[in-house]
């Protein structure tokens, strides 16, 4: 099934009849989807639905048919930031927050030290992001929690044009709020990129994301998430009895705090 874009929007990205397969057995089919230009994406489906995949043909790190345009941007492709669900590095390497973070921008060896400058850029956002007091803390001594945390404000360090978080909130210590809403919604405005998120969180992306993309192998749905979002769709998406959040589980309005507009109450 082909879905036309989204009516009336700017895009950033386009997916057309994208389609992954793994030794034969296909893991995406003919994708054709959209992200919309500053607003908040995010794709949703059971596990095994090729959502990570999906975002891996993004940043081309996996052969894929089809074809994915980049649209407005001065380059080729923009500039990404990104958070992987989890990060796989050895716990015992001498690396502290800090230089984990510097070596995303100094090109001269850590050992040389940090420039002062960067330092002094690098600790501001640590300190935006509630990461100040890690600064200095090995990276392997974190928790879960923290190194999540640590991750999304390398991701912003590098000044991105397309934020890509996936799973950003699961299993760890962040209230929903400051990472959904408050964190990202409020460096979204401030910087203008647009965000793309997978979750499986179906009252964060009512609340808060402007796009919706239900994904299972296909595209099931697209759009507005409080239209989209039917017990139909999402049963199809998730499957039967799997789709249909409980009672009290969706929110009837729109998130009122203030990263969305509305006013704390």
């Amino acid at each position: 099934m082909t879905h036309p874009l989204c009516p009336g929007c700017a895009h950033s990205v386009s997916f057309e009849h994208v389609s992954v397969e793994n030794d034969g057995i296909p893991i995406l089919q003919d994708i054709c989807a959209s992200i919309p230009r500053g607003g908040w994406t995010a794709i949703v489906g059971p596990n095994g639905a090729g959502k990570t995949t999906l975002v891996l043909t993004l940043l081309n790190e996996i052969p894929f048919s089809g074809k994915i345009l980049f649209h407005g941007y001065d380059s080729e492709r923009p500039r990404f930031g990104y958070v992987p669900q989890s990060l796989s590095f050895d716990r015992g390497m001498p690396l502290t927050v800090l230089e984990f973070m510097a070596a995303f921008h100094q090109k001269r060896p850590l050992c040389f030290g940090l420039r002062r400058s960067l330092r002094t850029e690098l600790l501001q956002l640590l300190e935006k992001t509630a990461c100040a007091h890690l600064a200095n803390r090995p990276l392997g001594a974190l928790s879960g929690g923290e190194l999540q945390r640590v991750m999304l404000s390398a991701a912003l360090s590098q000044n991105p044009e397309l934020l890509i978080l996936d799973e950003p909130a699961s299993g760890i210590d962040f209230k929903g709020g400051e990472v959904c809403c408050e964190l990202l919604d409020r460096f979204r405005r401030e910087h203008n990129f647009t965000q793309l998120m997978i979750t499986h969180d179906l009252s964060t992306v009512l609340a808060h994301a402007t796009h919706v993309i239900c994904l299972n192998k296909r595209i099931i749905a697209e759009g507005d998430p409080r239209t989209i979002l039917t017990p139909e769709v999402l049963a199809e998406t998730f499957g039967p009895h799997k789709g249909v959040p409980a009672p009290g589980m969706i929110p009837a309005e729109r998130c009122s705090a203030p990263c969305c507009g509305g006013k704390e109450g």
